[in-house]
C-alpha cells in the first residue's frame, strides 16, 4: 500500500472470557494490542488486529502446537466456519475506529491423511485454526465467502484503508 509502518507485537494474553464470541474475542484482542503498543508509542497511529475462526459454535485461536493444530484440523471436516478478523484503530491510547470483517469458508470432507500431510508442509501454528488460505490450506476448501478477501489471510486491507483514508494515509490520495 506503498504506507511506512514498523510492527511490533505486544505481549497480550488471548485467552477468550466465559462466554465471549469469537466475534467479540477477535475485536477485543484487536483493540488490546491496538491500545499496548499505542501506550508505547505516543503520537503514533496505531492499527491492532487479531482473527478468530469459529466452526460448530466453538472459538479456535492459534494451535500453538503441531497437537493441537492435528486436532482443530480433523474437527473442520465438512464443516462451515467464520473467520472474524478484527482491525482497531488506536491514537494516544483513545480508540479511534474499530471494525471486524468475517469471511465465511466452507471446508470440504478430508481426513487424517492429508491434514498430516498438510501440518508437514504448511507452517500455520500461528494461524486461526491452524488454516492458511493463502498457501496449502486453500487444498482444504471448497468455498469462500467475504467481502474483503484479504480478511481471511488475517489483515482486511480494504477496511484499513478506508480506516486511514481520513488521516491522508489512503495511497491514491495526493
Amino acid at each position: 500500500m506503498q504506507i511506512e509502518f514498523s510492527s511490533s507485537a505486544p505481549d497480550v494474553d488471548e485467552r477468550a472470557l466465559v462466554d465471549e464470541s469469537g466475534l467479540a474475542l477477535a475485536q477485543r484482542l484487536a483493540e488490546k494490542k491496538a491500545r499496548a503498543v499505542a501506550k508505547l508509542n505516543p503520537g503514533a497511529l496505531v492499527i491492532g488486529c487479531d482473527q478468530t475462526m469459529v466452526c460448530n459454535q466453538q472459538t479456535f485461536g492459534k494451535p500453538g502446537n503441531l497437537s493441537a493444530a492435528r486436532t482443530m484440523l480433523l474437527a473442520f471436516g465438512n464443516c462451515e466456519a467464520w473467520f472474524h478478523s478484527a482491525l482497531a484503530l488506536v491514537s494516544d491510547e483513545e480508540l479511534q475506529a474499530i471494525e471486524v470483517v468475517s469471511t465465511r469458508v466452507q471446508f470440504r470432507d478430508f481426513g487424517s491423511a492429508e491434514i498430516d500431510r498438510y501440518l508437514a508442509l504448511e507452517d500455520a501454528l500461528d494461524c486461526a485454526g491452524g488454516f492458511k488460505s493463502e498457501a496449502l490450506g486453500i487444498a482444504l476448501v471448497s468455498s469462500i465467502e467475504s467481502r474483503d478477501p484479504s480478511a481471511l489471510i488475517g489483515l482486511p486491507l480494504i477496511a484499513l484503508l478506508g480506516m486511514l483514508k481520513p488521516y491522508g494515509l489512503h495511497p491514491l490520495q495526493n
